[in-house]
């Protein structure tokens, strides 16, 4: 039993040192010194030529935009973790933008992967490297943060920046079915557009479940037949 548990303690202690460990050669420390939104912020980094603002953007997420429900709450929420401290920033990349990729950790939590775990943030499925599927599940299952929302939690951020909800209220007010209502539908097996029942359904498994081949043309709607009368 003794064993057992310092054992125990010992993995947990081993678990949290390298939580706080990125031993890639491009990782750094930071302060946080500007949060855009959730998942933007502005970093101040010490160089041998002094300091560098970075700007950064946290990667496998996508929070809600200003101008779209729960935008400000998720900047919030982002800030209330980050803002005016010291972070472990693990770059990948850059973005298209000049935003540099990365993640960040706090006390060695993972800040990004905390966004959806606590529904701050979709996982942004076109880009994501690890399945974080799951953590965004619990957030939705258990209501928290923008999936208290409802309705309005629909449209995820890649859509909303296509104007996707601009159409949110035509399929609420055309698919009036009982099937409509997502918690008649759970992720499962079905891939095709041929196993959907109607648009609601298609919609459900592209968005929650993350389902690409409903999406052929990449346009954010799922089985053009199916949900051609909606557009």
């Amino acid at each position: 039993m003794v064993r057992s548990l310092a054992s125990t303690v010992i993995f947990l202690l081993a678990a949290h040192a390298s939580a706080q460990t990125c031993i890639a050669p491009s990782c750094f420390h930071a302060d946080v010194v500007a949060v855009a939104d959730g998942d933007t912020v502005t970093v101040l980094r010490q160089t041998a030529a002094g300091p560098r603002q970075v700007r950064v953007r946290l990667t496998e997420i996508d929070a809600p935009e200003r101008g779209q429900p729960w935008g400000t709450r998720a900047r919030q929420a982002l800030a209330d973790k980050v803002f005016r401290r010291t972070v472990l920033v693990a770059p990948s990349g850059e973005d298209r933008y000049g935003r540099l990729l990365a993640r960040l950790q706090v006390d060695g939590r993972d800040v990004n992967r905390d966004m959806v775990r606590e529904g701050h943030a979709w996982v942004y499925r076109r880009y994501a490297t690890e399945n974080w599927l799951p953590d965004e599940a619990v957030a939705r299952d258990s209501g928290s943060g923008l999936w208290s929302l409802g309705v309005d939690a629909s449209v995820p951020p890649w859509e909303w920046r296509r104007g996707a909800h601009q159409q949110r209220r035509k399929v609420a007010t055309i698919d009036q079915s009982p099937s409509a209502n997502s918690e008649a539908f759970s992720c499962g097996t079905k891939r095709y557009c041929r196993e959907m029942a109607s648009c609601a359904e298609a919609r459900f498994h592209l968005v929650t479940c993350g389902v690409r081949t409903l999406d052929g043309d990449s346009d954010g709607w799922p089985c053009e037949k199916l949900c051609r009368r909606l557009r």
